[in-house]
């Protein structure tokens, strides 16, 4: 077995907004073992919809601050993007609100040199100046907004399309159809390509995909939350739509990255996530201690096992976590290589949903902007 490098020191501080940043994870990639039998593996390729990307993707959410609240080096950041593509990832993860707007410059800056060769997704929805870039109170997926952001992002991420755009969160003042008809005149005018919706409630997405179809989904999902698999799942295959995990390593969580004795320091985002009080640590610990036992059986680090368990769900499943580590890029990376046989897929799943999560994934303030529905078209 290869020699596992340490995991990187635990990060102190998150940044403003609660649609939860991910944290990467760190080391060497471990060579895969050899199976014999059925297994169920991560292909090389995967569709969200119509869309093809690598099998997992990057967030690059952190690359314009990190955390603890430094700022990555710029350079660095693009090594990672240009190193990770030649890892075989092309599929790459933004937002406007992320920085607002320098994660899109840093990621645009990034894969100018392999823009026809890679997938770029970025989400617009929340209520940022467009000149300044300043957030402002709440949402605005206004039609005329949403053209405008648009316009904005193509100069920012330095190409002349969007290939998937989500809406970040759902506006609870703009019709899904009102929406949906303003990404079908972006679609016509080639600016964009797919789209998607995060955090939505399940009547919004359906009206959405009966507008203008859906490619993917993106919300919250690994071992740490297991809300999509109630009814979200269960949709998206029904409509053919991918699903796309943010935070896959539960922010760090199931990496290794805390222990019972973690405190999180003012402003950190998991320091106000009830999962993370200390009297829900130690029980939450549990799924840490599985993903290092499977670790050691397939050869992998806990974080790999992680990944290597959502894309075993579904095939059309495509996690991007994120880093500004190029060491927990190559190991995140590593995560594909990780095969499980039907029956240890089985046995995992089994232990996996008997251990049951104490603790809320966000602060009520923040779990109000998912599940909304929009409101009807009338």
């Amino acid at each position: 077995m290869q020699e596992q490098m340490p995991r990187r020191t635990f990060v102190k501080t998150a940044g403003v907004l609660a649609t939860a940043p991910m944290l990467g994870a760190a080391g060497a990639s471990a060579p895969a073992p050899e199976f014999v039998g059925s297994t169920v593996a991560a292909p090389a390729r995967r569709r969200l919809g119509t869309l093809e990307v690598s099998s997992i993707g990057i967030g690059v959410q952190n690359m314009s601050r990190r955390y603890e609240t430094t700022v990555p080096s710029r350079p660095e950041m693009h090594r990672i993007i240009r190193a990770a593509f030649d890892r075989g990832v092309t599929f790459f993860d933004a937002a406007e609100a992320y920085g607002p707007h320098e994660v899109e410059r840093i990621l645009g800056e990034g894969v100018a040199p392999l823009r026809n060769r890679i997938t770029i997704a970025t989400k617009f929805g929340w209520n940022i100046d467009q000149e300044t870039g300043r957030r402002l109170p709440g949402l605005n997926s206004k039609p005329a907004h949403v053209k405008r952001v648009v316009d904005g992002m193509l100069t920012r991420l330095r190409t002349d399309r969007i290939d998937l755009l989500y809406q970040h969160r759902v506006d609870p003042e703009v019709p899904i159809e009102d929406v949906a008809g303003a990404i079908g005149e972006l679609k016509a005018q080639g600016k964009v390509l797919h789209w998607g919706l995060c955090e939505m409630g399940l009547s919004t997405l359906r009206r959405a995909h009966a507008t203008q179809p859906v490619s993917a989904v993106q919300s919250e999902y690994s071992m740490l939350w297991r809300g999509p698999e109630e009814q979200v799942l269960a949709v998206c295959e029904e409509l053919g739509i991918g699903f796309v995990p943010w935070s896959p390593l539960g922010v760090g969580f199931l990496s290794g990255a805390i222990d019972e004795a973690t405190r999180f320091a003012q402003g950190d985002i998991r320091g106000i996530e009830s999962r993370f009080a200390p009297e829900n640590l130690p029980h939450n610990l549990q799924l840490v201690a599985l993903c290092r036992r499977w670790g050691q059986r397939k050869q992998a680090a806990p974080a790999q096992i992680a990944l290597a368990w959502l894309m075993a769900q579904k095939p059309w499943i495509v996690p991007i976590p994120g880093t500004t580590q190029m060491a927990h890029m190559v190991e995140n990376t590593g995560a594909s290589d990780v095969r499980f046989t039907e029956s240890e897929l089985a046995e995992l799943n089994a232990v996996v949903r008997a251990i049951e999560v104490r603790g809320q994934r966000l602060p009520d303030a923040v779990l109000a902007f998912s599940g909304v529905e929009a409101p009807l078209k009338r």
